[in-house]
């Protein structure tokens, strides 16, 4: 058995054993898509997609109508609509990482000023919800279409994102971790409730997740699994616990990093909470498929107008203060919430048990990875 190391986190987030592919074949085709700092493809063996296209695409309907009236019920969201592009300039389209590159455009009738396409829209809805007038206890959520253009093309990463964006109005005493918890255990039994349906309708599917989300610091993690990578160390405890909500995503560990990256302008990654920081986190689920663990969502409890100026400080991005976003922010003149977003496209290519996100979605692909796809029974859209 070879284990690949590679050079750095997103590297890591790849990081399969030479027995997970079909052939020598597969695993240097592999290699040579990573060496060049491209795509990559999984492939597993002896994978049979168990719907067709057709039945795919009613699944993939069902699951959509019945995930969202049942996270629309459970949170108390009502459905809004959403932008698909913001102005550049203003503070509302999010950076994620910091490091993705928007896609943008000019507008002619603006005089050519410029429109950057959604990462998602964390800080759009704080400020949808201001205006609206949204009391605490109820909130919104959106179907949001996304461009990433760094994305790195895989089974898992697409240049199109598709999400439930969904923000929830709070009260500034709830900024704890039992609140938290409690609306990530909400999201939870929605996902359960709509894997229960799949099961219902296709006789061929199994429930796979385990009843309850187990919960975990990221710190908790780097010492219960130390020596190893973030990716390494999430693939350990979701294949444990089937399902898990890690915290503290984006602040600084005992190690001196960080487990994934965070912007410092929406979510809260530095408010101590039992003895550790952060209040916010991604879900995970056991992808039996892939043999990894698979990312559902990523939400926290956003950030109010210290948190933000800490964050900023922290992050070196303190000439964001002058964006409108942020000053509206920092003026105090948007409600506090938690918020996150849900993969629609991840969602369904977990529930239908598809290897790749190319079979629930419509998207651009290397052809080369479209033909080394189709000979191992993954058909692209």
């Amino acid at each position: 058995m070879f284990v690949l190391n590679w050079r750095n986190r997103r590297d890591q987030e790849h990081f399969f054993v030479l027995n997970s592919f079909c052939n020598l074949n597969d695993f240097f085709y592999f290699c040579k898509q990573k060496n060049n700092n491209m795509s990559y493809l999984i492939t597993p063996k002896a994978y049979k997609s168990p719907l067709n296209k057709i039945e795919t695409e009613k699944g993939i309907q069902k699951i959509k109508d019945f995930f969202q009236q049942n996270l629309s019920s459970e949170l108390r969201l009502r459905r809004t609509t959403a932008p698909l592009f913001v102005l550049k300039g203003t503070g509302i389209n999010d950076d994620l990482n910091g490091t993705e590159r928007a896609v943008t455009f000019p507008i002619k009738d603006l005089g050519d000023a410029k429109a950057e396409i959604v990462h998602s829209l964390a800080k759009w809805k704080r400020l949808i919800l201001a205006d609206f007038g949204i009391e605490p206890g109820y909130g919104i959520y959106t179907d949001m279409n996304a461009i990433r253009a760094d994305e790195e093309l895989g089974n898992l990463h697409s240049l199109y994102v598709d999400q439930w964006d969904w923000e929830l109005v709070m009260q500034e005493n709830e900024r704890n971790l039992d609140f938290l918890k409690d609306i990530v255990r909400r999201i939870y039994a929605s996902i359960l409730r709509t894997e229960y349906l799949v099961y219902e309708t296709y006789s061929e599917f199994r429930p796979q997740l385990p009843r309850d989300i187990y919960f975990i610091h990221a710190e908790e993690l780097l010492q219960k699994y130390p020596g190893t990578t973030a990716k390494e160390r999430e693939d350990a405890i979701t294949k444990e616990k089937g399902a898990v909500f890690i915290m503290g995503i984006g602040c600084r560990l005992s190690n001196g990093e960080r487990h994934d990256g965070r912007a410092p302008d929406y979510d809260d990654w530095t408010t101590i909470a039992n003895g550790l920081p952060g209040l916010n986190g991604d879900i995970l689920v056991w992808n039996e498929i892939l043999g990894r663990s698979f990312e559902l969502s990523s939400m926290g409890i956003r950030v109010n107008a210290e948190v933000m100026e800490k964050q900023l400080i922290e992050s070196g991005t303190e000439n964001r203060r002058e964006l409108y976003f942020h000053k509206c922010l920092l003026n105090n003149e948007l409600p506090q919430t938690i918020g996150g977003g849900i993969g629609q496209s991840r969602l369904c290519m977990f529930l239908l048990r598809k290897a790749h996100i190319g079979e629930i979605q419509a998207s651009i692909w290397p052809q080369e990875m479209r033909e080394e796809a189709l000979k191992h029974g993954i058909a692209l859209i």
